[in-house]
C-alpha cells in the first residue's frame, strides 16, 4: 500500500487512471488497526487492477477534512480521479463490504 499525503494526494489518486482506493486511518484508531491485515491482503489480491493508498489523518487532517472524512475507518473508491463510493465507521468498513466496492471497481 502507498502512503499519501498532502503532498502526493492529488497526484498519486486524483490524476491516477483507473481505480484507487483510499484507507483513512489514525494510529489511535483501533478499528483501523484490526482493518489494516485484511486490507493488506486485498491490496495484494486486488493490486494488479485497483491502486491501494492510505492516508494518515493525524498526518493530513486538512486534507481528510476536505474530502469529508468525518469519522474512521473510511476508505474512498475513485476511478479515474472521480470519487464512486465511499464507507465509513466501523459498522460500514468490514472487510466484505470493503472487498464488495472493490469488485465493483475492478
Amino acid at each position: 500500500m502507498l502512503e499519501v499525503n498532502k503532498e502526493t494526494f492529488e497526484a498519486e489518486v486524483l490524476q491516477a487512471k483507473g481505480a484507487v482506493a483510499v484507507d483513512w486511518w489514525s494510529p489511535q484508531c483501533e478499528p483501523c488497526k484490526e482493518l489494516m491485515p485484511e486490507v493488506e491482503v486485498m491490496a495484494g489480491k486486488y493490486g494488479s487492477t485497483i491502486k491501494f493508498c492510505k492516508v494518515n489523518v493525524i498526518e493530513n487532517r486538512r486534507l481528510a477534512l476536505g474530502n469529508k472524512v468525518l469519522g474512521l475507518p473510511t476508505f474512498l473508491f475513485f476511478k479515474d480521479g472521480q470519487k464512486v463510493a465511499e464507507l465509513a465507521g466501523p459498522e460500514a468498513c468490514t472487510p466484505e463490504a470493503i472487498e464488495a466496492e472493490l469488485k465493483k471497481l475492478a
